[in-house]
Parts: structure tokens; sequence; C-alpha cells
């Protein structure tokens, strides 16, 4: 684990080190997830798009199942997201 230390500005501002948004491909004006761990505050990058691979997409075509509701198209992409927070 790396350690930094930064100070917050009056403006409510943090500055970044610069080898981590380097490490962590951060981009100028790039949207940051902030989520309270309880115990301090956790910054993630927000990705525009999710990294997909040709099997993930194409392995919805052969679905033979019952077709799914909105609601549990959402409930699943609900669970999707906190499983991508989480990791």
């Amino acid at each position: 684990m790396q350690i930094e230390i930064t100070k917050l500005s009056s403006q409510g501002q943090v500055t970044i080190p610069q080898n981590l948004r380097e490490q962590y491909q951060c981009q100028d004006g790039q949207e940051l997830i902030i989520i309270n761990v309880g115990y301090g505050i956790l910054l993630k990058p927000k990705k525009t798009f999710y990294e997909t691979k040709l099997d993930d997409v194409a392995g919805c075509l052969n679905y033979q199942g019952k077709a799914k509701t909105i609601e549990e198209m959402e409930q699943a992409i609900a669970q999707g997201i906190g499983e991508s927070w989480n990791q």
C-alpha cells in the first residue's frame, strides 16, 4: 500500500499526486466516485465505459430462457455496479 499526503484547500479541493494520477490513468476533468467507507473517504476513477469482452456480449445472443422484466434487468444492473465498486 502506497501512502501519500495532500492538503484540502479552502475550496474543498484535493490534489491527487501525479504518480497516482498516472497509475490510475486519470485525465483532467475526469469524474471520480466518492465513497464514504465509514473510517474515511475512498476516491475511485469513474469509468465512462466498462471494459466489455466479445464473449460477454455474444453470450446473451443464445439466451433461450424466459424474457427478463424491466425490474429484473434493473436489479441485475444495480448488482453489477455494486460488484464493480467492490473491486
